[in-house]
């Protein structure tokens, strides 16, 4: 089934605005995840710089009528992990957790930061990092956090997924958990990619515990969006959907997200990209591309969020064509879905280009993400869109 929209128009009353530019290495540059909302603040990673050159965690906090930047851990690119190309997101003791692609053994880390425990009077006070789990390569996973950041259960487990480690033993990727164990953390691996499937995305969680996440390539060869269910024997792997290249997209870089009626929702980078969704349907799931007229030669490669209203929000990459990204709006109304430009990166003015990451929204509908390039050094960006 295809359910396409209506080609929209740019949006004339929206106000985009970059709220901070990464200039300087010390302070971090290239943001490839986007950025976590909380209490009013923006916290996210950069992929490289800092004081090892190795990337960072920062904070950026409003003050006044602008914002300040912080950098909360500078990754040394050791035993510490290198490289978060995942953002982070907090966990139930309200710390900061993440995943670096490099660092820890060679094959990367997932890491927690604490603020430190007595009062710091210096200008620059970093957090306290604990790694969590260093990955070894082969059957425990390798390189976390390629786009996605980590999800707790309600338990307190964390998830997440690994990709490829370029080894000749059939490993194109895991699921994996990790579980608090006797004051450090164990990791149990709860499904291994072996058909040069490989997640690029993390996973989400449904009402009753399953999980959900996509697959760039595998399927016949275009990727797939799956279901993991827990049973007694461990986790039940399912292919719910695999792309067809057609008009249906390929290669879903971003993972999936639920909206209120058990809905799933994803996108697909290939020639413009897709937006898709996926209702559950008598046992399984019925298929629909909801919008593929982006005018773009590459297309979204984040997972999309969706609003209180239904409506659909991402970003589109594009590779130095009519523009260098846009931020999109998905709206449904009439039993068709129409399609609203809010910003394009590299357009009249704007200097920032290139979104690679997701966009968080805060309750009065200002929308926030991240450009790997440009601002003013070409370096990345972190913006806001206010309606």
């Amino acid at each position: 089934m295809f359910v396409l929209c209506v080609s929209g128009a740019f949006a004339q009353a929206q106000t985009f605005t970059v709220l901070h530019s990464f200039t300087d290495e010390v302070g971090g540059v290239f943001p490839y995840s986007g950025v976590t909302l909380i209490g009013g603040n923006l916290y996210g990673t950069t992929t490289a710089g800092g004081l090892y050159r190795e990337g960072t965690v920062f904070e950026l906090i409003h003050r006044g009528s602008g914002w300040v930047l912080s950098v909360l851990y500078s990754f040394a690119g050791g035993q510490d992990g290198a490289m978060p190309y995942s953002g982070v997101v907090v966990g139930p003791d309200g710390f900061l957790y993440g995943a670096t692609y490099d660092g820890g053994n060679g094959f990367g880390a997932v890491y927690s930061l604490r603020p430190q425990p007595t009062f710091c009077q210096n200008t620059s006070c970093p957090w306290v990092e604990t790694v969590l789990y260093r990955f070894r390569g082969g059957s425990d996973g390798a390189h976390p956090g390629n786009a996605d950041a980590l999800v707790f259960d309600h338990a307190g487990n964390l998830y997440g997924t690994t990709g490829g480690d370029s080894n000749a033993d059939g490993n194109d990727g895991t699921v994996f958990e990790l579980s608090p164990s006797n004051g450090g953390w164990t990791e149990t691996v709860l499904y291994r990619f072996t058909k040069s499937e490989i997640p690029m995305a993390g996973v989400t969680f449904d009402t009753a515990g399953n999980l959900y996440g996509t697959t760039k390539s595998g399927g016949v060869g275009y990727g797939s969006v799956y279901e993991l269910t827990p049973s007694g024997s461990g986790w039940i792997y399912q292919t719910l959907y695999e792309f067809q290249n057609t008009r249906d997209g390929a290669y879903p870089y971003g993972g999936v997200v639920f909206d209120g009626s058990g809905n799933l929702y994803g996108t697909t980078e290939n020639d413009g990209g897709t937006v898709f969704e996926m209702q559950p349907s008598n046992g399984g799931w019925s298929f629909a591309t909801i919008y593929n007229g982006f005018p773009s030669t590459l297309g979204p490669v984040d997972t999309p969020t969706l609003d209180s209203a239904g409506n659909v929000y991402g970003t589109v990459l594009n590779d130095h064509g009519t523009n260098e990204g846009l931020v999109f709006k998905l709206t449904f109304s009439g039993g068709s879905w129409t399609e609203t430009n809010l910003a394009l990166f590299g357009v009249g003015g704007n200097l920032a280009a290139f979104p690679y990451g997701s966009v968080v929204l805060d309750a009065d509908g200002n929308i926030f993400g991240t450009t790997l390039e440009g601002g003013n050094q070409g370096s990345g960006t972190v913006w806001e869109i206010t309606p």
